[in-house]
């Protein structure tokens, strides 16, 4: 057993709490990090390392359980199954710190596993995790480059507010998770609403004051267990194949990276067979040499000794010469083509985006509130109304491999792209479709999660969905060579594979929406994030500008495929008379027209179809099912049966009331049928509303104006 010890840090009155020694004894490390009522179990565990290894297996996965709110799974199983988007999406959250973290050399299997135990839907579970993975880490003895700590900055008007609440993020303007080490800054993810860039930079600056505190709080608990950060050393490598390999790479590499013509297919071919005539060098020699034989013992030391060769050049070419690897200065966008309309109208909306070799394009469908997607997550948000799907097919690298359900990376770059159009959408009561779009990534060279953004705002204003301002995004890279920092603008997939850093900012001309930072090194000073929001500016604005050449706002006609939506409120004492029993009426009322209807619990009636006066006639039924009658009140209606004593007319649609035989004529009537018969249309008055609710009509003391009006009113 382990003595238990518990730490707590207090930011403007929220405590963060962590618990060691309690629970998962087995496990390499684990901590109980605590919020409020929010507990999370963080674990982290280290195995061997597997033959044939050489990249760092890290595994993380962040488990939701449902019993955390106190409910229970839906589904015929009744227990959790595939993790929801939002599980999958701080699955990354937590991975993207951690993982620079650990040393390059690194090959033992790792796996971080953080499960939310307890939550009281106020405290967000996702940054305490990432504290935890961190401290979790350390406590394993894991060889590991920090501690690293994340904390949430909401803004409330003008302050800013550490790690607030589901409720304050939702009245806020900004929703920021910045994870640092103690080198600087190490990730950020965020949406705004449309914030400036300073704005931004307070906020992460403002975050990173307490994420040290995070950090020195982790120091703390371990010196008081007496635990040492791990620091080992790299493993020994033999020189002699790294050396033979550099000296015949170097020179013919140098070359083709200063040959700013050559197309990416060209420059990739060019440099695979440098790589062959290597290969071929070393076949060549005797089966004892030391070279041949260090190959054989490793076969993969060649492909990644030629990287980190190329990466070299790659980095020293645009650290010395200011040049990339195509020829553009370093804050120079590649061209840009835009296109609306690609596809026809059936397809409610398109836009294709491309820049350079990156081409997205992305589709926009309006549906129905009944498309809205439920959400069975812990998040107190129960559905979205706007959804951003991002497919990544293996044709738009050049490649083959199977095609399957989404991955992590696929939900990732579709969230971003999601986070970036929210907050320019229309509110739900000026335009209340349901809204989907799916980014196709037809070819990809750096950037795609950006062409996303850029394509879908084309694609949105071409299907007449009136966005608020148009955004545009761009992903900004940096190297970092000792104390030379170079950043870039608009990089492509070589420097994305070879670079420090990952930085995608997006929004419009009045400020940013989405920004997400990944570093490959230990941290940036708040300077050099500032500098790479500041210098993305321009490029979303020169992006933005070819945008608008192509449409320069929303089309004000939908798509004659879209569905037509008509929006009535009723009194909700109405809902169960337009549903029926078993839902006979409202399925009557769609089988007649032909529209789909949605009824939500405040009483907002939502009607749809292609056919504008298909909804309609199916507003008229309703809005005559739930009239409020009074007596006096004269309809024109028609007979639709007769019995003995009286007649039926349904005067408004799907509202019938009863003629007695005595109020059919002002004279004596010996038959109902010598009066009226089904078909006729009749004129008549709500003479009165019984204790039941049924409508007793007369034909007579009705004006004739009255009777004029109520022709008028079914005319129209």
């Amino acid at each position: 057993m382990v003595n238990e010890i518990d730490k707590s840090i207090s930011f403007d009155g929220r405590d963060i709490r962590l618990k060691i020694g309690l629970l998962a004894p087995q496990a390499g490390g684990s901590v109980l990090i605590e919020s409020g009522e929010t507990s999370v179990l963080v674990t982290a565990t280290r195995a061997s390392a597997r033959e044939g290894i050489d990249f760092l297996p890290l595994l993380v996965d962040y488990e939701e359980r449902l019993y955390a709110a106190g409910r229970i799974p839906g589904g015929y199983l009744r227990r959790e199954g595939r993790p929801p988007e939002r599980a999958t999406l701080i699955s990354r959250l937590i991975d993207r710190p951690l993982r620079p973290l650990f040393p390059g050399w690194l090959r033992d299997d790792i796996q971080v596993v953080a499960t939310t135990m307890s939550m009281d839907e106020r405290v967000p579970p996702d940054v305490l995790a990432v504290t935890g993975a961190s401290l979790a880490t350390l406590l394993a003895k894991i060889p590991f480059n920090g501690p690293m700590a994340a904390v949430r900055v909401g803004l409330i008007g003008d302050d800013f507010i550490i790690n607030p609440t589901y409720a304050e993020v939702e009245a806020g303007d900004l929703d920021l998770v910045v994870a640092g080490s103690p080198d600087g800054v190490i990730m950020v993810e965020a949406g705004a609403n449309q914030l400036p860039e300073q704005d931004v930079i307070e906020a992460i600056d403002f975050g990173y004051e307490v994420v040290r505190d995070l950090i020195q709080a982790q120091r703390d608990l371990l010196a008081e267990l007496g635990i040492e950060i791990v620091r080992e050393e790299p493993p020994a490598v033999d020189p002699t194949l790294e050396n033979f390999i550099t000296e015949r790479a170097t020179a013919p590499v140098k070359q083709i990276l200063a040959q700013f013509e050559l197309t990416k297919p060209e420059r990739d071919e060019k440099l695979d067979e440098i790589k062959a005539e290597i290969v071929g060098a070393i076949a060549e020699l005797s089966e004892e040499d030391p070279i041949r034989l260090a190959s054989s013992a490793n076969p993969k030391a060649l492909s990644n000794t030629y990287k980190d060769v190329t990466k070299k050049l790659m980095r020293r070419q645009i650290v010395e010469d200011g040049v990339r690897v195509d020829g553009r200065k370093l804050d120079q966008v590649r061209p840009i083509s835009c296109r609306t309309r690609v596809l026809p109208s059936r397809v409610h909306g398109s836009g294709l985006f491309q820049r350079g070799l990156t081409q997205v394009l992305s589709i926009a469908t309006l549906g129905t509130p009944g498309d809205a997607q439920d959400m069975d997550d812990l998040h107190p948000d129960d559905e979205k109304r706007y959804l951003h799907h991002y497919n990544f097919p293996p044709f738009s690298v050049g490649e083959t491999r199977p095609m399957r359900s989404p991955g992590r990376r696929e939900v990732g770059h579709g969230a971003l792209a999601e986070r970036a159009l929210v907050p320019v959408l229309p509110p739900r009561e000026e335009f209340p479709y349901v809204i989907r779009v799916v980014s196709e990534v037809l070819s990809s060279n750096g950037s795609t999660s950006m062409g996303s953004v850029c394509g879908s705002t084309l694609a949105l204003m071409d299907a007449g969905v009136p966005i608020l301002k148009p955004v545009s995004g761009a992903a900004m890279g940096l190297i970092k060579e000792q104390e030379e920092v170079r950043i870039l603008t608009d990089i492509q997939g070589i420097e994305d594979f070879l670079g420090d850093m990952d930085f995608k900012v997006a929004g419009t001309d009045q400020g940013i929406t989405a920004l997400q930072m990944d570093m490959k090194i230990n941290g940036l000073p708040i300077e050099v994030v500032a500098d790479a929001i500041n210098q993305a500016r321009p490029a979303r604005m020169h992006i933005l500008e070819k945008m608008l050449e192509a449409i320069d706002k929303p089309r004000t006609e939908l798509s004659p495929y879209a569905p037509r939506l008509l929006t009535i409120k009723i009194d909700p004492e109405f809902i169960g008379l337009i549903i029926g029993p078993g839902g006979k009426t409202i399925k009557g009322i769609t089988e007649q027209t032909g529209a789909k209807i949605d009824i939500e619990d405040d009483g907002t009636v939502t009607i749809s179809a292609v056919d504008g006066g298909k909804a309609k006639q199916a507003r008229g039924i309703i809005e005559g099912m739930t009239r409020k009658l009074s007596a006096g009140d004269v309809y024109a209606g028609r007979v639709v049966r007769i019995i003995p004593i009286g007649a039926f007319v349904e005067f408004l649609p799907g509202k019938e009331g009863m003629i007695h035989i005595s109020q059919l004529a002002d004279y004596r009537v010996g038959k109902v049928e010598d009066e009226v018969a089904v078909g006729d249309e009749v004129i008549v008055k709500v003479r009165e509303i019984d204790s039941r609710g049924r409508v007793n009509l007369t034909r007579l003391g009705i004006h004739p104006d009255e009777a004029a009006a109520a022709r008028d009113a079914i005319a129209k």
